[in-house]
């Protein structure tokens, strides 16, 4: 008979009790049916009622019942679920009967769970053994794959054939590497293939000038090149390129893809990050410098301590919710930090080893031998790193720092001065309009203890004031905490470090020293001073750094009040001329209406000021870089399915415990915990390292890496198509010093890169077998990216500005904001820059090239897609940039080759696609321009295959 369990009884309070029923269901139900068979009597209950979340689609807890030695291991945070011979102690039997209290442990957790009699028949399958048919069957051990095991030390290519098939002509070069072409020539051979011949001059000049700096040779490199016959002209044309300010630009655009760099935070807010480009401009002088990548990776990690601030912008690159973005309450501020702390785990774990640790947050990663656990000791090493702007420690930022601060004495000095020149308030016209830079309200001398500055409207939201100084006859600011005022408000919003009634007088201009009131349109602060004083000016602002114009009043009364208490206005806004939106320049001060002595001295005045308002605005460019705060590091815990609100065990900062055995101490200081991580990645004995760099490198130069699947080595990512030669790149990157550059010349110079392009091979038998070229049998095709073809337009019109470094021109009409981007279709000056200088506005994508799959940022770009859309050609025809620089590609040509109309088409193929035009091109170009004009040939060539297909 089947074993009735009473309602009464609850397993885990009484364990007696349990004992008792499970020894008692288990001899009813073997009294009944016998010894218990695995196949017939408990697989069935796992099927039916277990696979569905611990089978071979989904293991919750990490547990899984589909495969015995992978259910005798038991799940990822407790120990074995099945103990054979021990069903009383067994935790499966636990689950399956859990009542009362426990009755949210109890599995399956819907319906009526199991049956007595189904509970009796793995009760006496247990205390039977756990007898399990077919335990030879083993899952792939997930730590045994090509990637996390040691580089091969000498690894050798492939075995050829003994009759090798007919080659192509030899490669360009008589002093060309051959390693690389080894290990490919000997897979093509393995396929019954060849090396095509290899390119024309010209076409090898084209493509390795576009691969190192994202640019077209000018006509005369070309002429040269083409010239140049004595041995070495390859390598004298690389390394030229390599030396060129070009190549770190080009190479720093695809770091930054990977590291999904931006100039805003991202998400529905999506405010600027003003400071972001520090980092930007470090890994263009990084490549530039040839920093070697070990150093490269230490530097992006614990920058801080090797002189390299604006590194560890790279920590902190991802999108992120700023504290007034996120929910007050505990739960959501515990979360909005995890979501911070996975940010910087994914980076780390993609960028430099090629792994998406990330899928380990919430349970064991189903591919790589990464554990929940494992994930959350990556989460320990920068536990400590908030997402925020900080000084940065250069000696080019504390010289800047240094004049910014000298000059700022001179500027309140001249201030001050000019003041004397301002007509009382009150006095009707001449007064200067109210902005959002500076104020200021004189008036006749007057005894004050006290002042206080009433805000009665505001042009939007809760007021905002950078700084309220006033100034005595003297001419000193006596509103200052340090010369003993004291100030009070109405309300105030505090938040972080940026908004405080402490900044209100504490002689620190900007936005980020500021108080902001706590209702809409109004406020009012109160200086009490230390004594009573004479005064007669009062200077205000809203941002003295002029990066805001919101919140600023409009409407509002300055009072005193003597020893007696008693107030009295001295100044009101109905006085001067009102706000106008559109105009957020500061006032200007003008001469006129003064005496010949006065105008004389007021213009001194001003011409002093110019010079220094000059040095403030480039010291203010230079002082801050968003690369993260470092505090003492948070415990981290491994969560229960990543909620922050289950936390667990505490674990200490560790790698993942199949790749490296390095553990630090729970008490470990920040610092060091992030130093040590810097060195386990940037180790020689690190197997992923060294093959996801050159990897990417490789990728760069032909399209598609020799794993196809650049940040993903793990056992869900593409094999090696040539892992020989992986491996043997990686160790001569290691033996090179980690040089990045070293590994340029080996790739542009081998035989393999030399080789024509598909062409008319694509019908050939090469091409039946291969068609992507992923053997390397041709160099494969692939368009210029869009950055390249923005780059290229300006260059080729000869408008290209060559500027490097500082904070990026704008590709929208707004810097940051939740939406409402609208493009900017004329660039001038700074705008027409490299596109790696805009400022990126993360997951918007710029209204031109953003159709040539350039990334928004919004994730990591490994690789971009190689779209063709009908959007792509409507935009490089139609677009006004278009039509812009192909009117002044148009007046180039008509500069350099005069009327002609033959010798325009002639400089127009020369600088466009470094070669001259054939006769029936020419005659044909000719026609066009003839009954068109020049410029619609421009706009054509821009559109040409042979323009955006490098050969």
């Amino acid at each position: 008979m089947p074993v009735r369990l009473p309602p009464s009884v609850t397993f885990r309070c009484q364990p007696v009790l349990l004992s008792v029923f499970l020894w008692m269901a288990g001899l009813a139900w073997a009294a009944e049916a016998g010894t218990v068979d695995f196949v017939r009597d408990v697989r069935p209950i796992f099927q039916n009622h277990c696979y569905e979340c611990h089978g071979e689609k989904k293991q919750k807890g990490g547990l899984r019942l589909d495969i015995g030695p992978e259910a005798l291991k038991g799940g990822s945070r407790h120990g074995p679920d099945i103990l054979p011979g021990k069903a009383g102690e067994s935790r499966l039997i636990h689950l399956v009967t859990a009542a009362g209290a426990d009755e949210e442990e109890r599995m399956p957790p819907d319906g009526e769970g199991l049956s007595p009699a189904q509970i009796g028949i793995l009760t006496t399958w247990i205390n039977e053994g756990a007898v399990w048919p077919g335990d030879a069957v083993r899952l792939k051990d997930k730590r045994d794959h090509w990637s996390f095991k040691p580089l091969a030390a000498n690894p050798a290519p492939p075995a050829m054939p003994a009759t090798p098939p007919p080659t192509g002509p030899g490669g360009p070069s008589s002093s060309v590497p051959v390693s690389i072409d080894t290990f490919i020539e000997a897979s093509l051979r393995q396929k019954g293939l060849a090396f095509s011949p290899p390119a024309d001059r010209t076409a090898w000049l084209r493509r390795v000038t576009f691969d190192l700096t994202g640019l077209p040779p000018i006509p005369e490199d070309v002429a040269d090149f083409v010239k140049d016959t004595q041995p070495g002209a390859m390598e004298r044309v690389v390394e030229r390129l390599l030396a060129s300010p070009r190549y770190g630009e080009r190479q720093a655009q695809h770091w930054l893809d990977v590291v999904r760099y931006a100039d805003t935070h991202g998400f529905e807010v999506n405010t600027e990050r003003p400071n972001a480009w520090p980092y930007r401009d470090y890994v263009i002088d990084a490549f530039n410098a040839g920093t070697p990548y070990d150093r490269f990776i230490r530097e992006q990690i614990v920058g801080d301590t090797l002189g390299k601030d604006a590194a560890t912008g790279f920590l902190v690159t991802a999108s992120v919710l700023l504290p007034g973005q996120i929910g007050q309450d505990e739960p959501s501020k515990r979360l909005a930090r995890q979501d911070a702390l996975d940010e910087i785990v994914n980076n780390i774990g993609q960028t430099f080893l090629g792994l998406s640790i990330g899928c380990a947050r919430c349970h064991d990663h189903k591919f790589d031998p990464v554990t929940a656990r494992d994930y959350y000791a990556m989460q320990a090493f920068v536990a400590g790193v908030e997402y925020e702007d900080r000084e940065l420690r250069t000696p080019e930022a504390e010289a800047a720092r240094r004049k910014a601060e000298a000059a700022k004495l001179q500027l309140a000095r001249i201030s001050r001065e000019l003041t004397r020149f301002i007509p009382l308030a009150g006095g009707g016209a001449g007064r200067p309009m109210i902005n959002a830079r500076e104020n200021v309200d004189r008036f006749a001398p007057v005894k004050a203890r006290r002042l206080r500055f009433t805000i009665r409207a505001t042009n939007n939201l809760e007021p905002c004031l950078d700084e309220l100084e006033v100034l005595s006859v003297a001419g000193a600011n006596v509103a200052l905490a340090r010369a003993g005022a004291v100030v009070s408000a109405s309300g105030s919003t505090e938040v972080a470090d940026r908004h405080s009634l402490k900044f209100l007088n504490d002689g620190e201009y900007g936005n980020a020293r500021s108080w902001m009131g706590n209702e809409t349109g109004k406020g009012r602060v109160t200086v009490e001073f230390a004594q009573e004083e004479s005064i007669d000016r009062v200077l205000w602002g809203r941002d003295r750094q002029e990066q805001f114009t919101d919140r600023l009043a409009l409407d509002y009364l300055i009072e005193v009040a003597d020893a007696s208490g008693e107030w009295k206005a001295v100044a009101d806004a109905e006085d001067r001329r009102r706000f106008d939106p559109k105009d957020e320049k500061p006032w200007v001060f003008t001469t006129g209406g003064l005496g010949a002595e006065e105008a004389a001295e007021a213009g001194r005045l001003i011409r002093e000021k110019e010079p220094l308002e000059a040095t403030l605005r480039a010291a203010a460019i230079a002082q801050q870089v968003f690369a993260g705060i470092f505090r003492k590091p948070d415990e981290i815990h491994l969560l229960n399915r990543g909620d922050p609100e289950q936390p667990g065990e505490e674990v200490p900062p560790a790698v993942p415990a199949a790749l490296g055995d390095l553990v630090l101490a729970r008490d470990t200081p920040e610092r060091q915990r992030r130093q040590a991580l810097a060195g386990w990645i940037a180790s020689p004995e690190n197997p992923l390292t060294a093959r996801v760099m050159v990897n990417r490198l490789w990728q760069g130069h032909f399209g598609t890496g020799l794993v196809q699947t650049p940040s993903d080595f793990g056992n869900n990512g593409m094999p090696p198509t040539h892992p020989a030669l992986l491996d043997w790149l990686a160790g001569e990157f290691i033996r090179s010093g980690w040089s990045v550059k070293h590994m340029h010349r080996l790739m542009v110079l081998s035989r393999t890169y030399g080789q024509s392009g598909p062409g008319s091979s694509l019908g050939s038998p090469a091409a039946a077998v291969d068609a992507e070229a992923r053997l390397l049998w041709c160099f494969p095709s692939r368009r210029l990216e869009a950055e390249a073809i923005r780059d290229s337009m300006l260059a080729i019109n000869g408008l290209l500005n060559l500027k490097m470094h500082g904070p990026g021109y704008d590709l929208f009409n707004q810097r940051g904001g939740l939406s409402g981007f609208n493009p900017v279709e004329t660039f001038t000056g700074d705008g027409l820059r490299r596109m790696i200088y805009a400022h990126k506005v993360r997951r918007e994508t710029e209204a031109v090239f953003g159709a040539f799959d350039c990334p928004d940022a919004g994730q990591s770009t490994a690789a971009r897609r190689a779209s063709t859309t009908p959007i792509q050609a409507l935009n490089l025809f139609n677009s006004r940039f278009t039509l812009e620089q192909s009117e002044a590609f148009a007046a180039r040509i008509i500069r350099e080759a005069g009327g002609d109309i033959s010798r325009q088409v002639t400089r127009a193929w020369q600088l466009a696609l470094s070669r001259a035009p054939t006769g029936a091109e020419l005659e044909d170009a000719s026609t066009v321009v003839s009954r068109h004009g020049l410029a619609l040939l421009c706009r054509a060539l821009f559109n040409s295959n042979e323009f955006l297909f490098p050969p």
